[in-house]
């Protein structure tokens, strides 16, 4: 072993070497998501730095990238211009500098994953690792299970190493659809060992009694089974996931009505399962400031200024479209909006094609829907897993266009110069 090391030359081994520092570094930023108690989050900082050093050290952003960058700073440039309607500027410039770090994320994601596709595996692999971890936190502090463990909880709700359980548990749900997609597809021997950490997240996810995480992982696990369903021409593995999806159900029911005899946790459950809160439809509650945040959009084209409308009705916008006419003007509005279309299209279009990048393409997708569905009653746009689903979304889709640009290149005759090139570069799929 020690000869052929020898052998290899000292490119060969630096270049591996820095890979596996680089895919490191990410495995340690994606493990730090899990965990923003306070502001600014070691993952910011820690994220900052990262892209900071990859860009000096040669980032490359595929041509298909560059309209989620032109949209990003796009929405950005309408919150700086919004800032200029504010009397007091107070915590705006902070504010906005976390947008903006929070775009040029959802970039170095896209970018990264792009170029390196065998880095998609590795991120799902340390999600679900942080899913884990701030899970079991938010379980232990909902249980008071060790003295000072309450701090991983607010308003009587699991929080985890959050300061929201509303942020929380749609942070879940991303690596349980990851789990489920496993357990649906891999080989029997690795279900329980696939089980375990599924059920914790899926435990997390429920304590932390927020409606909008219940129905996204409920909305995703029905579209990712829907697709694995579609996708598939066996009638074999199609049985299959029926029945593991009836098995699954049966044990998430038998669970639930477990959990439900709890003390304490049957009371919870009732009240928050209701669809309309007596802070929705008060006389200045959500639902009547939607009505309000609208009219006042049509009167104030460039905003009102990042965090305004909450400090005048005593709430927040609870909505992302309102809150990008508030935040970042029309012209964050109409950024926001044709990059949410852009993506949905984009992805949807490439969804189930048959790559190595695919499992990870559909999981992030429909995760990714949820998010923007539960954007209309709840501000997304600081919500770091949400550029992380941006980013893998569109790393796939510049694999994707790269892909389609070798088949057509391997089409067309060429130099024997020019075949010599595309040679060096193959196919996106040997990288797995």
């Amino acid at each position: 072993m020690s000869a052929i090391a020898h052998e290899l030359p000292a490119s060969a081994v630096n270049a591996k070497l820095i890979s596996l520092i680089a895919s490191a570094a990410i495995g340690i930023g994606i493990l730090l998501s899990g965990f923003v108690i306070s502001e600014p989050a070691p993952y910011e900082i820690y994220m900052a730095g990262l892209i900071a050093v990859w860009a000096l050290f040669g980032l490359r952003i595929s041509r298909a990238i560059v309209p989620l960058l032109v949209l990003l700073v796009a929405m950005n440039i309408g919150g700086m211009i919004a800032m200029t309607q504010m009397a007091d500027l107070a915590n705006t410039p902070l504010y906005l500098a976390v947008s903006l770090f929070l775009a040029f994320s959802a970039v170095f994601f896209a970018s990264v994953t792009s170029v390196q596709p065998s880095l998609y595996r590795l991120i799902f692999i340390a999600y679900v690792v942080s899913a884990v971890a701030t899970s079991l936190l938010g379980i232990a502090g909902y249980f008071h299970a060790f003295p000072g463990a309450e701090m991983f909880t607010k308003y009587d709700r699991a929080a985890g190493a959050f300061q929201d359980p509303n942020v929380f548990g749609p942070f879940l749900v991303l690596p349980g659809t990851y789990l489920l997609y496993l357990l649906l597809t891999g080989p029997v021997s690795r279900m329980p060992l696939l089980a375990l950490p599924l059920l914790i997240i899926t435990a997390g996810i429920f304590f932390s009694f927020s409606r909008g995480a219940w129905g996204m992982f409920a909305v995703s696990a029905v579209l990712l089974t829907a697709c694995l369903f579609l996708q598939s021409a066996s009638g074999k593995f199609r049985l299959r996931v029926v029945v593991m999806t009836i098995a699954a159900v049966a044990l998430l029911i038998i669970a639930f009505l477990v959990i439900l005899q709890l003390p304490g946790v049957s009371d919870m459950f009732t009240q928050r399962a209701q669809l309309e809160q007596s802070y929705d439809s008060a006389r200045l509650g959500r639902f009547a400031r939607y009505a309000i945040g609208f009219q006042l959009a049509m009167e104030h084209p460039f905003g009102i200024g990042p965090l305004v409308f909450g400090t005048i009705y005593g709430e927040d916008t609870h909505d992302i479209w309102l809150k990008a006419l508030m935040d970042y003007g029309w012209l964050g509005f109409v950024s926001f909006l044709t990059l949410t279309l852009w993506t949905i299209g984009a992805g949807f279009r490439i969804l189930l094609r048959d790559r190595p990048w695919q499992p990870y393409l559909l999981c992030a997708y429909v995760a990714y829907l949820g998010n923007i569905g539960l954007g209309t009653f709840i501000d997304i746009d600081h919500w770091r897993h949400l550029y992380l689903l941006l980013g893998l979304v569109w790393g796939a889709i510049a694999l994707e266009y790269r892909h389609q640009r070798e088949l057509r290149l391997a089409r067309v005759p060429v130099p024997a110069a020019a075949a010599a090139s595309i040679a060096r570069h193959a196919p996106v799929a040997a990288l797995f």
